[in-house]
């Protein structure tokens, strides 16, 4: 084996902090049990709001710049993908830190 470099410590490996994040939530799961039913709805729920509130956020903003400058839906449809990008980034970082 190669000797580890100077000023390097375990915290820097990637895979050592995977397997320390790893074990740290085995530990959650064996103290804390599984979730229960309820608990699941309520994080599917959430979810859901996650990736539907900054879709309706672009379409509301969208609207009122098309009634503004009379633009048809030149506004709505591009906020709307701009909203669902956003959703759709703030779901997967929602799901990877719980």
């Amino acid at each position: 084996m190669s000797e580890p470099e100077k000023g390097r410590t375990d915290d820097d490996d990637p895979l050592i902090r995977e397997v320390r994040t790893h074990q740290a939530r085995r530990a959650a799961w064996e103290r804390d049990g599984e979730a229960s039913v309820g608990r699941r709805l309520a994080q599917i729920g959430v979810l859901g709001w996650i990736i539907v509130a900054p879709m309706l956020g672009g379409i509301a903003l969208g609207r009122w710049l098309d009634g503004r400058f009379d633009t048809g839906l030149f506004w709505t449809a591009p906020l709307l993908m701009v909203g669902l990008g956003l959703g759709g980034w703030f779901a997967w970082r929602w799901i990877g830190s719980a």
